[in-house]
């Protein structure tokens, strides 16, 4: 029975991808906010332009 479940490495796999696919998340999110912080910059330097105009 303890071989058995020595050799099984089906949870280790899952564990791995799960953690792998949180690390994408994650930078995903911080990359995503990194370029709504500029979009939101560029938009209003856009307002601010054509308020002057």
């Amino acid at each position: 029975m303890i071989r058995k479940f020595l050799k099984n490495s089906k949870g280790a796999t899952a564990i791995e991808y799960g953690l792998i696919a949180a690390l994408i998340a994650v930078a995903a999110i911080a990359a995503m906010q990194g370029l709504g912080n500029q979009l939101n910059k560029t938009f209003g330097n856009v307002e601010s332009n054509m308020k002057a105009t």
